[in-house]
């Protein structure tokens, strides 16, 4: 079964010039470059897309070349996929597919008769072949149902060369340009545009895990599991004013230094290196971006709708959306950088160089996973026993320890038996909320009087919201001592939860 190994890459346009300067291409062993137009098909009820499965037509020349496509595997930008491509002869022809699994799928009810064009591409590609590596630029469009995409973006495939090649090529690449690894194929957004579907941000899913497999190889799975997510809301983060993708690529960020500090002890020493501190800066500049959304969507719009007619509120508000639109601003730039994207490049490599080491150890996720489920839980317990009501740091630290037991808990999610963990997770989700939501009202004194600085009618609205939300804070309050107990006690599902 031939295998396409390939790391995408989206271009900029603003980039592109640039790209076709780079040094680097005029060291290339040879260079082609051809017009492709391709037409993806499918049965009306989209049956091959339910199967995991792309059929095209290529028009290269005078010659249509017949292609299908499975899933494979897609991380990081990085796709593994089987692949079969044979000339077409004026009618589809899947003998040449030799897994009988996807030849079933594909000639089964009549498949081939009912085969429709959904949605078409066409670019100009050029190729540079450096050794094992070939470098393709593509540049033009999708199109679908009378709507448009374009097309930027470049594919590093193998060609007999090794994915430390492919990686050592972009490396080179992204020293210079503002590259993003780019998730999706060009079939997946041309299914996207047919359905006339609306982008929408990327939630973290379940993660398979096989209980006996070495640990590293479970945190290899979720690291890029997070770093999907990551990617996925990347666009959105950029192009959208929708603030659940700065929220959502936020979250998966979390959910990636948590994983690290999960399998740190199996994990070849200093594995981040010269990433870790990028990473930090990065979680800052969301922070502070997803730290003013919720001031002004939590905080300050239900006292403004509440009181209309105050005019210091709106000129509060009005400050308050300023410095939410400079920090998002902020947080975009940062994305869009060079710097960013050479960061997740070398995050995807580090991933794949891992999976590739020797694990060591005789050690299964299974061992792993219930050590550490319960260390966690027992950290948890501790630091329930230690909090106080009237100690914020206390609150905030609990908080933190229940958000590392909820996160590994959702990483082991496919290994438990039953529901009970992830109900479990769901309890700690609603606990981590309640404390999440008194520190939102805590912080808020403090990036309010920074909005309200010395001006006395602003400070004065700073009153007023701190007022009206004062029933809250109560209230949130006064469900605190139940909580606490709830983790303290010993019929908690935190202390007697049965991890897998």
């Amino acid at each position: 079964m031939p295998n396409e190994i390939e790391l995408k890459l989206a271009l900029p346009e603003a980039a592109r010039r640039a790209f076709l300067r780079h040094p680097l291409l005029k060291t290339a062993a040879a260079k082609q470059a051809a017009q492709l137009v391709s037409i993806y098909y499918d049965t009306p009820n989209l049956a091959l897309r339910k199967s995991g499965i792309a059929v095209r037509l290529r028009r290269q020349g005078r010659m249509w070349l017949q292609t299908v496509k499975c899933a494979g595997r897609s991380a990081g930008g990085l796709s593994t996929r089987p692949e079969w491509e044979t000339p077409y002869s004026g009618q589809f022809d899947f003998s040449p597919v030799d897994d009988d699994a996807v030849r079933a799928k594909l000639e089964k009810h009549g498949v081939p008769s009912r085969l429709t064009p959904l949605f078409e591409t066409s670019f100009r590609r050029t190729t540079w072949t450096f050794g094992g590596v070939l470098l393709m630029c593509d540049h033009g469009w999708i199109a679908a149902g009378g709507r448009h995409e374009a097309i930027s973006e470049l594919e590093l495939e193998l060609a007999g060369g090794t994915v430390g090649d492919l990686f050592a090529l972009a490396d080179a690449l992204t020293e210079r340009l503002p590259l993003m690894p780019a998730p999706l194929s060009k079939a997946e957004r041309g299914y996207r545009l047919y359905q006339n579907a609306s982008p929408a941000p990327a939630k973290a899913t379940d993660i398979p895990l096989a209980p006996d497999m070495p640990p590293r190889a479970a945190f290899h799975a979720i690291a890029l599991s997070c770093l999907d997510q990551m990617q996925r809301n990347h666009a959105g983060t950029v192009g959208s004013e929708d603030p659940e993708y700065i929220h959502q690529l936020r979250v998966a960020t979390r959910r990636l230094r948590a994983c690290l500090r999960l399998f740190a002890p199996v994990l070849p020493a200093d594995f981040l290196g010269p990433l870790a501190s990028p990473l930090r800066e990065m979680m800052a500049r969301l922070g502070e971006a997803r730290d003013l959304d919720v001031l002004l969507a939590d905080i300050c719009a239900p006292v403004t709708i509440a009181l209309p007619r105050e005019p210091r509120l709106a000129a509060l508000a009005g400050i308050v959306t300023d410095h939410r639109h400079a920090a998002r601003r902020t947080a975009v730039h940062h994305m869009e950088s060079r710097e960013f994207g050479q960061l997740m490049v070398s995050l995807t490599a580090l991933l794949q160089q891992l999976a590739l080491a020797d694990a060591g150890g005789t050690e299964t996720t299974a061992d792993f996973a219930k050590s550490n489920l319960h260390r966690l839980s027992r950290k948890v317990r501790h630091l329930a026993d230690q909090a106080r009501l009237d100690d914020p740091v206390s609150l905030h630290t609990l908080r933190i320890g229940i958000k590392r037991l909820r996160y590994a808990l959702e990483f082991f999610n496919s290994l438990a038996r039953g529901k009970a963990q992830r109900r479990q997770a769901a309890k700690l989700a609603a606990i981590q909320g309640t404390l999440g939501e008194l520190n939102d009202l805590a912080n808020a004194g403090r990036l309010l009087m920074d909005c309200a600085g010395h001006d006395d009618r602003l400070r004065e609205a700073v009153t007023l919201i701190a007022g009206w939300h004062g029933p809250r804070h109560a209230s949130l309050m006064a469900m605190l001592p139940d909580l606490l107990a709830g983790l303290r006690g010993p019929a908690s599902s935190v202390r007697n939860g049965s991890p897998p």
